[in-house]
């Protein structure tokens, strides 16, 4: 019997395994609810005192987690709430969006503790990437001189950028950064700073920090749709980020849409790329952005002209992932200039009849949510955090998250 052949079955788990677990659902708790005593978090996880006090002494070992004031009062023995240490871990982001990077260093908490941004070189990786590793030398420092023991707690290094991955790279496409896609991007980073790398698309980077900091935190079904240079959906289904077989769940920018009886990708017409192009800027550097939030504010009828369009279009991608993925809420987020976004969500409502209009509703069917250019390298730094400290599938088992 040929023991060498691929054999199909899931990882198993083991006493350890269990353990990192529970110590992940009782930071998660703390994340989420605030500050809460031992007897608290055992009626909440179901987990036993005994096990809960255990966990509590090491995540507080570990200075993960800190003990505040003695409460007093009402019936019952007095309780000690633990938090969460801001301290307690850090992590670094950088978003790559064809022609600038933003790096941002974040805390444990998912706040922002440093930041920088620069222009990129126009699809030149090998140059753009010393770019990259430059400044995030940068934000390292930054970050050690505010927080001095902040460079022993660096969990890792976040990158995210647009997709699709994987597909053959077209140079004639203006729309696929089809150099940085076949460039090493994660090893040179990772040889570059020394630090465990990830790489995710940009539309699933902006649900991680919607979901650490922002209107997901808290909700275990919601899609993000993202407005950025290309469009994109961020999914968080069964309360984790589900990034497919390839990282490009949620490409719904290149699902094809009809207007006006010409058909084309939904983010070739309502992107802000695709803004770009319609006032004949034709790039994305910080300028541009500039130069889009002046004239959202001025009402610019080109700005006006285009949001009836793209309005239409996220009315109709807010009904497809709401038949599709039947999430308890579907949020606008995204890296677009704040002011555009602002009127992009009010150009998608009324939302159109679906499944999801239904009796009892507690939450909006669409809602905004982080709508700033910050927002995908905070979802990169986040996203280090999240594999390494939220109760993850992956992680009960004998596998990386």
């Amino acid at each position: 019997m040929n023991e060498l052949r691929t054999i199909r079955a899931r990882s198993g788990t083991n006493q350890e395994g269990t353990s990192a677990h529970n110590r992940r659902v009782l930071i998660e708790a703390i994340r989420v609810n605030g500050p809460l005593s031992r007897a608290a978090l055992a009626r909440a996880t179901h987990l036993t005192k005994q096990t809960v006090s255990n966990l509590i002494e090491s995540l507080e070992a570990d200075g993960l987690v800190a003990s505040e004031d003695v409460v007093r009062g009402g019936r019952g023995q007095p309780s000690t709430p633990y938090r969460l240490v801001p301290e307690g871990a850090f992590a670094l982001g950088v978003q790559i969006d064809r022609e600038l990077t933003r790096i941002v260093a974040v805390d444990f908490l998912g706040r922002e503790v440093a930041r920088a941004v620069a222009d990129l070189p126009p699809g030149e990786p090998e140059e753009g990437s010393k770019v990259i590793l430059h400044h995030i030398g940068n934000v390292r420092r930054e970050l050690a001189d505010r927080v001095p023991m902040s460079t022993q707690r660096l969990t890792g290094l976040g990158i995210a950028m647009p997709g699709p991955y994987g597909l053959k790279p077209s140079g004639d496409d203006p729309w696929m950064m089809a150099k940085w896609q076949s460039f090493p991007l994660v090893e040179t980073l990772a040889v570059g700073t020394g630090l465990e790398t990830t790489l995710q698309n940009d539309a699933t980077a902006c649900a991680t920090a919607e979901r650490m900091n922002g209107v997901a935190d808290g909700i275990d079904h919601a899609v993000c749709l993202y407005f950025g240079y290309g469009i994109g959906a961020g999914l968080i289904l069964g309360g984790e980020i589900y990034t497919g077989s390839n990282r490009n769940a949620g490409e719904i920018g290149m699902v094809l849409f009809s207007r006006g009886g010409t058909v084309a990708p939904f983010e070739h017409r309502s992107s802000f790329a695709s803004l770009l192009q319609h006032l004949g800027l034709g790039t994305a550097t910080t300028d541009a952005y500039e130069e889009v939030e002046r004239l959202t504010l001025a009402d610019d009828p080109r700005i006006r002209q285009w949001l009836e369009g793209a309005g239409a279009d996220f009315r109709q991608a807010v009904h497809m992932v709401e038949t599709i993925f039947d999430p308890e809420t579907v949020i606008l987020n995204g890296s677009a200039p704040p002011a555009l976004s602002r009127r992009l969500f009010e150009a998608m409502h009324p939302p159109l009849p679906s499944i999801a209009e239904r009796p009892g509703r507690t939450i909006p069917r669409v809602q905004l949510g982080m709508i700033d250019p910050w927002a995908v390298a905070l979802g990169a730094a986040a996203d280090p955090i999240r594999r390494a400290f939220d109760p993850l599938f992956s992680a009960i088992l004998k596998e990386a998250p």
